[in-house]
């Protein structure tokens, strides 16, 4: 089985148009996996999740962002992490269309796939085990303790 992996889209409509073109030319791609940060930073964030909640051939996880922004929508503290963006979070809430909010709360942060007997985990990027539930508020994704060089 083939399967695309695509991630970090940021609410850029055009580019995501011309992979997933791509991607439908290649014919031989079963599934197409979307890692998180659909939205967040481009301005087309209702274009890129109609095209992605549209598809029946997409599985797609959150990502910070996402939860950043479903965070202000929902009158939930913004993680500390992201106060350089907030301002630009609180626009990207503003101009989405909300029948997309239900749609994304259900989006897991993990994915547990077995491909053609092989157990495969997508995330958006590393989260501890035991802060996988953890509102993103509480900056779970910010556990992440980079390599010395």
């Amino acid at each position: 089985m083939k399967f695309a992996v695509i991630t970090d889209i940021h609410g850029n409509a055009p580019a995501l148009i011309a992979v997933l073109n791509e991607i439908d030319r290649m014919r031989d791609i079963e599934h197409i996996y979307c890692l998180g940060d659909m939205i967040g930073i481009g301005p087309d964030t209702n274009e890129v999740l109609n095209i992605l909640f549209s598809r029946s051939d997409v599985s797609m996880i959150t990502g910070n962002h996402d939860e950043a922004i479903l965070a202000l929508i929902k009158g939930e503290k913004h993680p500390e992490s992201h106060l350089h963006a907030r301002e630009h979070h609180q626009w990207i809430a503003n101009q989405m269309d909300q029948s997309y909010v239900p749609n994304l709360e259900k989006l897991p942060r993990m994915l547990k796939v077995n491909i053609e007997s092989q157990s495969i985990i997508f995330t958006h990027y590393h989260i501890d085990t035991e802060r996988m539930n953890d509102h993103i508020s509480q900056d779970p994704f910010s556990s992440i303790v980079e390599p010395s060089l």
